[in-house]
């Protein structure tokens, strides 16, 4: 059998969002792919600071993160590319002046705009979960150099003007509409699926052997570009039109069911 290339989303995939832990079977379904020679590998929205250790214990050949901004095979990192200083800071200043909640992701940082009071429930547990930087608390010379990959921009109702800050957003990035008015910004001519293909030429793998698995609106690009694009059974049903297969939710073995139904395992 030939070398496959299995990419997988982490929250709502491997990552149950309801707290549980990691099925039993997921855990298997992985470890039998990798002991048939197949590339298993994490295509995360997430940058790599904010993939938790559990996931990282679990023996992934490779790390595609920050929707497809910094690419890791092992220890080794194959590809980078973060926002340029200067825009950064027009960014900051932007949606400051926006009054919109803002969480900003570089690989080795998350950050939070100190001098914005502007706030969500969503965005309160983001900082109470991840506990950012403030970059207002950064020193003089990281004032001068910080840079970050992506961000999440969050409307927090009538106190904010949200959409000249996506207007802003759409000139310089790329938005996802994640719902409930919680958008993820990314870099351009960036995403989950230029980080596959960056994967596919470097290990001279053909596209119809990789594997997509994913659950929501971020893993569109990558569910669209492989041919074998796998949807959770608790997928946000705006993916399903792209995807080839449906499995089963994530704790009704839905990892195991997918690699057993393509043959991997």
């Amino acid at each position: 059998m030939a070398q496959k290339l299995i990419f997988f989303d982490i929250d709502g995939t491997i990552l149950p969002e309801t707290g549980e832990p990691i099925p039993e079977s997921t855990l298997e379904a992985i470890k039998l792919a990798k002991a048939n020679g197949h590339l298993t590998l994490i295509n995360s929205g997430r940058t790599m600071t904010a993939i938790p250790d559990l996931i990282k214990n679990l023996g992934f050949d490779g790390y595609l993160c920050g929707c497809g901004t910094h690419l890791y095979y092992h220890d080794e990192v194959l590809y980078s590319h973060t926002i340029p200083h200067e825009l950064c800071v027009e960014t900051v200043e932007f949606l400051r002046a926006c009054n919109v909640p803002v969480f900003f992701e570089a690989d080795e940082k998350l950050y939070i705009d100190g001098a914005s009071k502007a706030t969500t429930p969503d965005f309160e547990i983001l900082e109470q979960f991840f506990h950012p930087q403030d970059l207002m608390e950064l020193s003089a010379k990281e004032k001068m150099t910080y840079t970050f990959d992506k961000f999440l921009l969050m409307d927090n109702g009538e106190t904010c003007d949200f959409e000249k800050a996506l207007e802003f957003c759409k000139e310089h990035f790329d938005p996802i509409d994640r719902g409930r008015g919680f958008w993820e910004i990314i870099q351009k001519n960036h995403s989950k699926a230029t980080a596959i293909q960056f994967f596919m030429e470097y290990f001279h793998v053909a596209l119809e052997d990789c594997y997509a698995i994913g659950d929501s609106t971020n893993d569109l690009s990558m569910l669209k570009f492989v041919p074998n694009s796998i949807a959770m059974g608790n997928s946000d049903p705006r993916i399903l039109p792209y995807c080839s297969y449906k499995t089963t939710d994530i704790l009704d073995d839905g990892i195991y069911n997918a690699l057993k139904h393509f043959k991997i395992i």
